[in-house]
C-alpha cells in the first residue's frame, strides 16, 4: 500500500502541477473563457487513463496460464521502462516544464481543440503511465500473497492521488510552499527500488510463461525462516516487492537494475545547472 501511495502522490502532484501551471497562465493572462477548454482536456485524459487501466486489468482474462504470464511479465518491464524514463526526466527537464507548457498553450490558442489536446497530451501521458506502472506494481504485490488484499494497492493509490490533488490546489492558492525538487529526488530514488522489485516481478512471470529460463533455479529460499503471511513479510513485498523465494535471474535483475540506474540519477540529480549565457547588448547607433 506504501508503495502505491508513493506512486499516486508523485505522478499525481505532477500532473496536479501541470493543470496549475496551465490555469494560472490563463488566468493570469485575462484568459479565463479558456478555463473549460483546459478542464474538458484534463477530463478526457482522466478517462483515457481509466480506460487503459481497465483494459490492462481485465484484457488478459480469457487467456492460457502461459499468454496471461507472458503478456504480465512485458508489461512489467515496459513500466519499469516508462518509469525510469520519468525519474529521469523530471530530474533535468522539470524546471523549464513551466515555460514548455506556456509556449504550447500560446500555439494552441487559436483553436478550440488546440487548448483540450495540450490538456490531453500533457496530463494523459502521467495518467498513462500511472495506470501502467501501478498495474505492475499492484499485480507483483497480490500474486501469490493471500495477506495483501487486491484493493489495499488501488486504495493506497487512491489516498495518494487524492493527497497530491490537495497539495497541488494549496501550491495553487499559495498556502504551501514545498522544496519540489527535493521532493522529486526523494521519491524518484524510492520509485527506483519499486521497479527493481516490479522488473523481477515481470521476469518471474516470464520465467513461468517459460519464455525464459531458471525457474526452479534459486538464488535463496528463506522460506523457512520468514513467513510470508507474516506481518513483516507484507511490509517486505509491499515496498521492495521482495519474495522469500527469489530465482537467480530474478536477483541479478534487481541487483543489477539498482546497480546500474541509482548512481546514474542521482548523478543526473546533483548535477549543477546550467547557467545561460547573457544577451548581447543591443546595438548602438550614433
Amino acid at each position: 500500500m506504501l508503495a502505491n501511495y508513493l506512486i499516486g502522490l508523485r505522478e499525481g502532484l505532477e500532473a496536479a502541477l501541470v493543470v496549475s501551471i496551465l490555469v494560472a497562465y490563463l488566468v493570469k493572462s485575462d484568459r479565463r473563457h479558456l478555463l473549460p477548454r483546459i478542464w474538458s482536456g484534463v477530463a478526457l485524459a482522466v478517462l483515457v487513463s481509466l480506460g487503459f487501466g481497465a483494459l490492462l486489468t481485465f484484457g488478459p482474462r480469457g487467456l492460457t496460464f502461459e499468454a496471461q504470464e507472458l503478456i504480465g511479465g512485458s508489461l512489467s518491464i515496459i513500466a519499469v521502462g516508462f518509469v525510469t524514463w520519468m525519474v529521469f526526466w523530471m530530474a533535468t527537464a522539470a524546471r523549464g516544464m513551466g515555460k514548455e507548457l506556456r509556449d504550447r498553450m500560446d500555439r494552441a490558442r487559436g483553436g478550440w481543440w488546440g487548448l483540450v489536446i495540450v490538456a490531453v497530451l500533457a496530463v494523459g501521458r502521467e495518467g498513462l503511465e500511472t495506470a501502467l506502472f501501478l498495474w505492475a506494481s499492484t499485480e507483483a504485490l497480490t500474486s501469490g500473497s493471500a495477506a495483501i488484499s487486491p484493493w489495499s494497492p488501488l486504495l493506497g493509490a487512491l489516498l495518494g492521488i487524492a493527497t497530491a490533488v490537495v497539495l497541488g490546489w494549496l501550491i495553487y492558492r499559495g498556502a504551501i510552499s514545498i522544496n519540489l525538487n527535493t521532493f522529486f529526488t526523494w521519491t524518484g530514488a524510492f520509485l527506483i527500488i519499486i521497479a527493481a522489485g516490479v522488473l523481477a516481478y515481470g521476469i518471474h512471470d516470464l520465467q513461468e510463461a517459460r519464455f525464459l529460463p531458471g525457474l526452479n533455479t534459486l538464488a535463496f529460499d528463506v522460506s523457512g525462516t520468514i513467513d510470508p503471511s507474516s506481518w513483516y513479510a507484507t511490509v517486505l513485498k509491499g515496498v521492495f516487492n521482495f519474495t522469500p523465494a527469489t530465482t537467480v535471474l530474478q536477483a541479478i535483475a534487481w541487483v543489477a537494475y539498482v546497480v546500474v540506474v541509482m548512481p546514474l540519477y542521482l548523478r543526473r540529480t546533483r548535477a549543477p545547472k546550467r547557467r545561460e549565457s547573457p544577451a548581447p547588448a543591443p546595438a548602438t547607433t550614433h
